[in-house]
């Protein structure tokens, strides 16, 4: 598993008048959307910044670069095993709005067996990832956490996002390399 896909809205209060249609999300608020995969670690893969508010996570993905090489048949190389099964594609984690794609897991919509339900729950909390690598992104960095309040989306918006999760993902690198099996104190 590569990691879990999803979009956050980050609400933009500025937001110039002439483009607060296409900004507009479902809830009124004016936003711009960020689309990530991140893994268990809050590690951030993929990252894509920008697009209007309007759109959902489906219209987003058709935008995003991050399946580019995967249409063309160049996908992550991993090899893993599932019930005496070799399987060597990587897979991503989605909600049920991502197409039925062979590199998307989602989950079972009604599971009516014990086998299906445990599924559902592991998958549903594995993919939770993501939108705990959002918490901590607006919890550690107050930029994201309240209304944009640049004019131009582009140059700021895009340079914010970017530079945050650089920083996240530069403190993710040092605390594994601080925090060895053997510096860990044990009782």
């Amino acid at each position: 598993m590569i990691g879990s896909i999803d979009c956050m809205h980050w609400q933009w209060k500025n937001c110039p008048t002439a483009w607060q249609g296409e900004y507009g999300n479902r809830k009124g608020q004016k936003s711009i959307i960020l689309e990530a995969v991140a893994s268990f670690d809050t590690w951030v893969w993929h990252a894509f910044f920008g697009v209007a508010g309007s759109q959902n996570d489906l219209n987003v993905l058709g935008q995003s670069p991050v399946f580019d090489e995967v249409l063309q048949g160049h996908s992550p190389q991993v090899t893993y095993q599932i019930n005496n099964t070799v399987y060597s594609g990587a897979y991503y984690l989605a909600d049920g709005i991502y197409p039925r794609w062979t590199t998307f897991v989602k989950t079972i919509p009604n599971p009516q067996s014990e086998k299906e339900r445990s599924f559902a729950s592991f998958q549903e909390g594995y993919r939770k990832d993501v939108e705990r690598c959002f918490g901590i992104l607006q919890a550690r960095w107050a930029i994201i956490r309240g209304a944009a309040r640049m004019l131009d989306e582009e140059i700021t918006g895009a340079n914010n996002s970017n530079l945050e999760i650089i920083n996240h993902a530069s403190l993710l690198a040092s605390y594994k390399v601080t925090c060895t099996p053997s510096r860990l104190k044990r009782k």
